[in-house]
């Protein structure tokens, strides 16, 4: 190629994403415009609370939310707190966001110790904001003795928004900071490190740009949470598919005569393993657009556009670069020419990993027999892990008003005050509806709507509907919507608890009799979403994970040309999943006292473990074949692990490394997956791909490749050669 050629091609493909990383750098800022912590968007349109939701907008003209404030006093409230508490409820009336016609006064408690003001907010003004007002309302006006929390509906969004704020700081300087560390302990360089994350965050700025168009367009729903696995999983995929090729690009600069031969030798060595890497992600990835809720359908397409930058970048940005540094990148330790029949498990051989692989091959049986043992043993915890949901205030970890709010409001109230449940029956049904959700354990009180109230509802009794006013004031008429009211029960228990998510099951069921599919009888609101959530997500867990391994085996019988090797390499990750997800509740239950899990925490564990776990088995084994085209089974087998022991351990921490900075955002959601994929992949690191995989392989032989050619014994050392240069290496007698 002309030398021409050879400096623009480079110089083109580095201005192309210098222009990338800056236009994804600004849209970086108008990501948390574009995205929503909103639980309800989450559920699917066929969802029972979806349909209330819907209904319920015709009722009411404005989309709002309830925030709750509640004051106490120890002691009993006095006049003076009660004229406080006024003074302040008028003050919030001032404030964008507020719909003061709408809130309450306020509502003593029976025991005098406290009262409670129900402020209706304006979605149309970020709740966050609203509420962060709301509470310096009450910071400016603090009384000596009485409390006060904002909690609710309201407050437990504004509290997760609140915790989510670091995510695209903190977060992404914990993450880059960790694997510049590693990278600078593995390559001992410094220009090597910032080579590698200009790489990966060039992938990020790309991705960003275009996700954030799309959720602009409002083609794709963005949240926190899949906006901090989008960073976390771009920076680890990028860098692993970076050392994948950086191993391959010095392994050719001590063989090849310029760095141009040097770069196409790299590609053509590693540009099949990390496209098979990548594709497997992206298609466990994709395969999330089968589920019904949202929240993990919006995953799927969100982190498939980040792998795809990663796997661009880490073969064309980074291939560009070190072709312009060469043998500089590495310094001050360059590499080094070595023999083209150079043996990398020969006895004179020093470090780990030809140590290891020679080890390998004298007891093979006896290593993957412990290591299958070793993580059975591990699995067993699997089945204490409590995945079944949790409630709303548990999301956040750490100092939570509303979750303390909450606490308070229980002692005093109903629990359920100010996150009624929202019942749409027809009018003809309104007696017997009533009976049924008064007589529900569970159940404190229960309203109707009616605009002519001045109240805006009216109670609802055994005897029927009651008038505000003295004894004789007659009814107002109810607000009716194409034949349907609405009706609001308040629950004892809180409302995104386990406890009011059972009673909107009994009240679903118990309705069910008075239901018909001309006029049915819909059950909706915060805990009717919750359950919604928490079912779809187990229906989601239980659909998708054979999906995924299904599309990952495909993948490796296609790569590989084999069956049993795909077979084997899936059942090593599998048992490895279940290995760290055992470990991860015996932790979250013994030594953090979690109250549960999100049901959609085994699934997603499952995708990033699995399809990630799988990414280092491809780096092997897609070695391992070459190798054992040249060499013979169980010596490509040996050489395969001993050349590629040291990149892929450092692929593997890498991407620990940034799925552990997840814990920095307190939310037990992402802290619980970023301990399972962490230990997960250390876990598949250390002894599922270092010594379970190559233990197991050497002990099968050649018939790991079946039924390929590899399996039928083409090369003469699969027959009688012996596999290393040590005589007390047992030689393949395979015939």
């Amino acid at each position: 190629m002309p030398v021409w050629l050879r400096i623009l091609i480079p110089a083109a493909l580095i201005l192309v994403w210098f222009g990338l990383f800056g236009a994804g750098g600004a849209s970086f800022g108008q990501i948390s415009a574009v995205s929503t912590n909103d639980q309800s968007q989450q559920l699917p349109a066929s969802a029972e609370a979806t349909k209330v939701q819907e209904l319920q907008a015709e009722f009411r003209d404005d989309d709002v939310i309830p925030a709750i404030v509640v004051f106490e006093r120890d002691g009993g409230l006095t006049e003076s707190d009660l004229a406080s508490i006024d003074d302040i409820v008028t003050e919030f009336g001032t404030l964008d966001g507020v719909l003061p016609e709408e809130s309450s006064p306020a509502i003593p408690s029976e025991d005098g110790e406290a009262a409670q003001v129900v402020m209706v907010l304006d979605t149309d003004v970020k709740t966050a904001d609203t509420v962060g007002e709301l509470r310096t309302v009450l910071d400016d006006n603090a009384v000596d003795g009485l409390t006060a929390a904002i909690t609710g509906p309201g407050g437990l969004a504004a509290d997760l928004t609140n915790a989510f704020a670091g995510i695209d700081g903190l977060l992404l300087l914990v993450a880059l900071g960790a694997v510049f560390v590693i990278l600078v302990v593995v390559y001992r360089s410094p220009l090597l490190p910032v080579l590698v994350l200009f790489s990966s965050l060039s992938a990020l700025c790309a991705a960003i740009l275009v996700v954030v168009q799309l959720a602009r367009a409002e083609i794709l729903l963005l949240s926190g949470q899949t906006q901090g696995i989008l960073f976390i999983l771009v920076i680890g995929a990028a860098t692993d598919y970076s050392l994948l090729y950086i191993a391959r690009f010095r392994e050719s600069l001590a063989t090849q005569p310029t760095k141009w031969t040097a770069t196409w030798a790299a590609l053509k060595g590693s540009w099949e393993p990390i496209l098979a890497s990548g594709g497997t992600v992206i298609a466990a990835l994709l395969l999330l657009l089968f589920s019904d809720l949202n929240s993990n359908k919006s995953l799927g397409p969100v982190a498939s556009i980040g792998i795809v930058f990663a796997l661009l970048s880490s073969l064309t940005l980074l291939p560009a670069l070190l072709y312009w540094a060469g043998k500089v990148a590495f310094w001050p330790i360059k590499p080094k020419a070595k023999p083209v029949d150079d043996n990398p498990v020969a006895e004179n051989k020093k470090g780990l990993w030809p140590a290891l692989a020679r080890f390998i091959a004298r007891r093979p049986r006896a290593i993957w027999i412990s290591s299958v043992l070793l993580l059975g043993v591990m699995c067993l915890g699997m089945f204490q892990l409590k995945a079944d949901g949790i409630a709303q205030s548990e999301f956040v970890l750490g100092e939570s008003q509303a979750r303390d709010g909450q606490a308070v409001l229980a002692d005093h109230f109903p629990a359920g005050s100010g996150s009624p449940t929202v019942i749409i029956a027809p009018e003809d049904e309104l007696d017997a509806v009533s009976d049924v959700v008064l007589a529900t354990d569970g159940v404190d009180s229960l309203t109707v709507l009616s605009a002519d109230s001045p109240s805006g509802s009216l109670p609802v009794t055994e005897n029927g509907v009651q008038p505000l006013g003295p004894p004789g004031t007659p009814v107002p008429e109810l607000t009716v919507i194409d034949g349907n009211v609405l009706l609001s029960a308040t629950l004892l228990d809180a409302g995104d608890s386990i406890e009011a998510e059972n009673v909107v099951v009994d009240l679903r069921a118990e309705l069910a009799d008075i239901s018909t599919e001309d006029a049915p009888v819909l059950v909706g609101g915060t805990t009717a979403i919750a359950l919604d959530s928490n079912t779809t997500a187990i229906a989601d867990r239980n659909l998708l994970i054979p999906l995924i391994l299904g599309a990952i085996t495909l993948i490796l019988m296609l790569l590989l040309r084999s069956i049993v090797a795909p077979l084997l390499l899936i059942a090593s990750v599998v048992l490895s999943f279940g290995a760290a997800l055992g470990v991860s509740a015996w932790v979250f239950n013994g030594i953090f006292d979690f109250p549960g899990a999100d049901p959609s925490v085994p699934l997603f564990g499952f995708v990033f473990l699995v399809a990630l776990g799988v990414d280092y088995n491809i780096f092997l084994m897609t070695r391992v074949r070459e190798e054992s085209g040249k060499h013979g089974t169980k010596q490509g087998i040996l050489r395969g692990l001993a050349v590629t022991g040291g990149v892929i351990t450092s692929a593997g921490l890498v991407l620990a490394a940034t799925f552990a900075a997840l814990s920095v955002i307190p939310i037990l959601f992402l802290l619980q997956i970023a301990f399972i994929v962490a230990f997960g992949v250390l876990l598949d690191t250390f002894l599922v791909r270092s010594l379970l995989v190559p233990a197991l392989s050497y002990d099968i032989g050649r018939a790991i490749w079946w039924p390929s050619k590899l399996s039928r014994g083409i090369h003469s050392a699969d027959r009688s050669a012996p596999v290393v240069s040590d005589d007390r290496v047992p030689a393949d007698r395979e015939s």
